[in-house]
């Protein structure tokens, strides 16, 4: 039976992992390509062995993790050093991917990807694109509060983003997230019962 995949995307800043977890919150299956990277990159993950042979051990925290900061930076200022460290998380993350959806028992999947409409790998999976979306303010303002953040390194981020226009327009579902987790709640479980709906039709 083929899984009801929705991919859902957004810039930074613009409330995925607290959508997500509404979702979840509501028996769906939630795959994130984010957090998944973060394990690849924790202490010991599995990608860290290969990131310390190419970039050296001055991005690797004395944990084992990869240093976050160090690496956005570097990466931000030598364009193929980001390719580099693509191409050894990408292929990485799709595998887990695959897995994820291979166990999946839910009605339906989330799969975040912060890059959907970017990088396209996923596109051909998913049955529905669904964008959260918040005000360009509001995004720098929510993501400037994370350690290691400044409002120039998320306004660089989102300059290397797909604009917030483009992704409304390739949205079958758009999210407003410029209020409370109060005014996302209903609006997330009214999306949760269509999803539903949609997955039970699309396997008749």
């Amino acid at each position: 039976m083929k899984p009801f995949i929705i991919g859902m995307t957004g810039g930074i800043g613009s409330g995925k992992s607290t959508v997500a977890q509404l979702f979840a919150n509501l028996g769906a299956c939630v795959v994130d390509t984010d957090a998944i990277s973060h394990q690849l990159t924790g202490p010991h993950g599995g990608a860290m062995p290969e990131i310390e042979a190419k970039f050296g051990e001055q991005f690797i925290n004395d944990d084992g993790s990869l240093n976050r900061q160090a690496m956005r930076d570097y990466v931000f200022n030598h364009p193929p050093a980001r390719k580099k460290l693509e191409s050894i998380l990408h292929g990485r993350i799709r595998e887990s991917v695959s897995l994820a959806i291979e166990k999946a028992t839910e009605p339906y999947i989330i799969l975040v990807v912060p890059l959907l409409i970017e990088v396209g790998t996923y596109r051909p999976i998913i049955s529905r694109v669904l964008v959260v979306d918040c005000d360009e303010s509001a995004q720098v303002k929510r993501a400037s509060e994370r350690p290691g953040m400044t409002r120039e390194a998320v306004q660089a981020i989102m300059a290397a983003q797909t604009d917030r226009k483009t992704r409304l327009r390739v949205a079958d579902d758009v999210i407003d997230n410029s209020g409370s987790i109060a005014l996302l709640e209903p609006v997330v479980k009214q999306l949760d019962q269509r999803y539903r709906e949609m997955a039970v039709n699309a396997q008749e």
